[in-house]
């Protein structure tokens, strides 16, 4: 029988469903149910596309004898850290400070009062790699609870207490140009000389910091990110077959990535690459811009018109076994068989798929060696994709996140500028307007849905500031004042709501009280709602002529801005904005004219590719209403004209592409 997960909004969650454990979501109810049995609590936080979650779940939560001493001593709780990352935020603070590292799946024991004791990630059914059994563990915590509880209860209040008082570095300072040579420098001492990127393995896409690189701008800078971007384009990271980025490397070359595909990262990453085909014109990066918006409209796209979270890593092999990469990897018997001897034998060089095999069991991932002829190479991706289709292919989450899908329509809105795609551009809106329809409630952000059905999980910080950037970016391509006024109530919220002086918590001021409120202002996978949020101010100030709030997008920015040369790696959004306004500052640009118009489309253009990161581009009649930007701004003598402005400050007004570009 279906536990009580089997209603729930996550995909994650019903995927345990099913489980002999007697699961409870995350809410009150489980808490007192745990008070009333006087039991500890068990906390287990994944997410769908997981692999280590996946296996735990098979080895230990599908297991009959597992599940009755879990259900015998414990109320078990299940979280998707993607819907609450409130909760897995504040437990994984507690996991690292108790074990000296973190990761997924993490298993936390709490008081009934939601206070941590003991923690670790991974546990295997039976001791091994000097990890304890998970039933051993259970059993030593039952019985500590049991016989040692006040010792129990001590530990938890010196952990919650120190907790509570730790806080991530805010490392505040005003960031100038002296800052920005030394965020570069130190950027190039971690660059990977060989192989692009920072670091070595695990190797994740730095996204956010070749962003900062690129608002940079010189030769130096540009140099990490043409390396970075081809590393990644052609190496098994990237899918060569349909496109779209997996999460990251196992190893440091790009060769063999963890497979599962994330909605986050092929948003962030549209944004990326199609900013440097803007500053290199490279060939490679408007392929994958392309590649990559097709994937996501094939693979992530819900019937609701938005976007899905991701794809599992793990899918079924040829003999009925889940296992990671069964989908994407190739030996060379395989190409043969679908291509013949003499394409076979060309795609394994051109794939690098070798004897041996670059990943498991003789099978390689496919990486792009060359520049390979391009119409046969279109011929044999294209026989190779139709016959992976006959593959078991990789779960799909379809939650749909606020801020993953705003990340994404700001990039869509940007791309669609830069190549002429009002196909891409109509994707955005519809992602836009999906949101908004579903997850604006009472005045407030919901962080996930699913089916057309909005979920409970409050938004947090990330959320309201990615829909901040997504709706200005709708707002000016498709000259609709509506999107504006959203984002100004999405602003109010913030301002009011997740306010700590000048910088922000990432937790609203009336969300759920845990032992610590989160606040990390650093960018890890994704960036970080303080910088999210300095992005959206900021260009919400652009869009609008408010002065205040570029201003108070720089008091939030120089709460973390020690960051910037000390940790350039984890502060690229930070490093991004303090680059575009040290370096080359933003503009607005009004483009007055029939958006039909070939002339007016072609004034766009040139403002997409030719205009400082950070700009604000608006496309539209004159006097449209409720955006100031075109308020004033006539047609020069009848035809479409464009206005470079700052601070709502214009230069003389062009009619030719040739003079926009030269004022840009």
């Amino acid at each position: 029988m279906p536990n009580r997960l089997a209603d729930a909004t996550s995909p994650y969650l019903r995927q345990h469903a099913d489980n002999p454990v007697d699961w409870w979501p995350w809410g009150d109810e489980a808490f007192a149910e745990a008070q009333r049995r006087d039991v500890p609590v068990f906390l287990s936080v994944g997410y769908a596309a997981c692999h280590w979650c996946h296996v735990m779940a098979h080895e230990s939560f599908e297991d009959a004898t597992t599940a009755e001493v879990l259900n015998g001593g414990f109320v078990a709780i299940k979280v998707d850290r993607e819907e609450r990352p409130d909760v897995d935020a504040v437990f994984m603070a507690a996991t690292q400070a108790l074990t000296g590292h973190g990761g997924w799946p993490m298993s936390v024991f709490l008081t009934p009062d939601r206070r941590p004791f003991y923690a670790g990630t991974y546990f295997p059914p039976r001791a091994a790699h000097g990890l304890p059994a998970f039933t051993d563990v259970v059993d030593a915590i039952a019985a500590a609870w049991r016989d040692r509880r006040d010792e129990v209860l001590t530990s938890a209040d010196d952990i919650s207490g120190q907790l509570a008082a730790r806080h991530a570095p805010r490392l505040p300072g005003e960031v100038s140009v002296a800052e920005l040579d030394l965020a570069r420098a130190e950027l190039r001492r971690e660059f990977d000389e060989v192989r692009g990127g920072f670091g070595g393995a695990p190797k994740f896409p730095p996204s956010m910091v070749l962003e900062g690189l690129l608002r940079l701008g010189d030769d130096d800078s540009l140099s990490m990110v043409d390396a970075t971007c081809r590393a990644m384009a052609r190496g098994g990271l990237y899918d060569q077959l349909a496109g779209g980025f997996a999460r990251y490397s196992v190893d440091a070359g790009w060769v063999v990535p963890h497979f599962e595909k994330m909605l986050y990262d092929n948003a962030l990453l549209l944004g990326v690459y199609t900013h440097w085909w803007r500053v290199s014109g490279d060939p490679l990066g408007e392929r994958v811009v392309a590649e990559t918006v097709d994937w996501l409209t094939t693979e992530l796209r819900t019937p609701e018109g938005g976007f899905a979270a991701s794809l599992d890593a793990d899918s079924l092999d040829d003999h009925g076994h889940s296992a990671e990469g069964a989908f994407y990897a190739w030996d060379p018997a395989q190409l043969v068989e679908v291509l013949g001897a003499e394409d076979g034998a060309w795609a394994g060089e051109v794939f690098a798929v070798t004897g041996t095999g670059t990943f498991e069991h003789g099978r390689s991932t496919l990486q792009l060696v060359g520049d390979p002829e391009p119409e046969r190479l279109a011929q044999i991706r294209s026989a190779l994709r139709a016959a992976r289709e006959e593959r078991h292919r990789p779960g799909r989450d379809d939650k749909v996140v606020a801020a993953w899908n705003g990340w994404l329509i700001h990039s869509l809105v940007q791309a669609a500028g830069v190549f002429g795609r009002s196909d891409w551009l109509a994707l955005a809106r519809d992602a836009a307007t999906l949101i908004w329809e579903q997850h604006w409630v009472e005045g407030r952000l919901r962080r996930t849905s699913r089916d057309g059905v909005v979920g409970d999980a409050p938004g947090v910080l990330e959320d309201y500031a990615a829909m901040i950037m997504a709706a200005v970016a709708l707002a000016g391509a498709e000259a609709d004042g509506v999107w504006l006024e959203r984002a100004d109530l999405l602003a109010a919220v913030i301002t009011t709501e997740f306010a700590d002086g000048d910088g922000f918590f990432d937790t609203a001021a009336d969300a759920e009280s845990l032992y610590l409120r989160p606040q990390d202002p650093s960018d890890n996978a994704t960036p970080s709602g303080l910088s999210t949020t300095v992005h959206a101010l900021a260009l919400l100030g652009e869009a609008t002529g408010r002065p205040e709030l570029r201003a108070r997008a720089a008091r939030a920015a120089a709460t973390a801005g020690g960051l910037v040369d000390r940790a350039p790696r984890f502060a690229g959004w930070l490093l991004a904005d303090a680059a575009s306004r040290l370096v080359r500052p933003p503009v607005e640009v009004a483009v007055v004219g029939d958006a039909v118009d070939a002339a007016t489309t072609e004034l766009a253009r040139v403002a997409y590719r030719r205009a400082p990161a950070g700009s604000v581009i608006m496309v539209g009649l004159p006097d449209t209403p409720g955006l100031a930007l075109l308020a004033d701004r006539p047609l020069r003598d009848g035809r479409p004209t464009a206005y470079v402005c700052r601070g709502f400050v214009c230069r003389l007004p062009v009619t030719e592409p040739a003079d926009l570009a030269d004022q840009l």
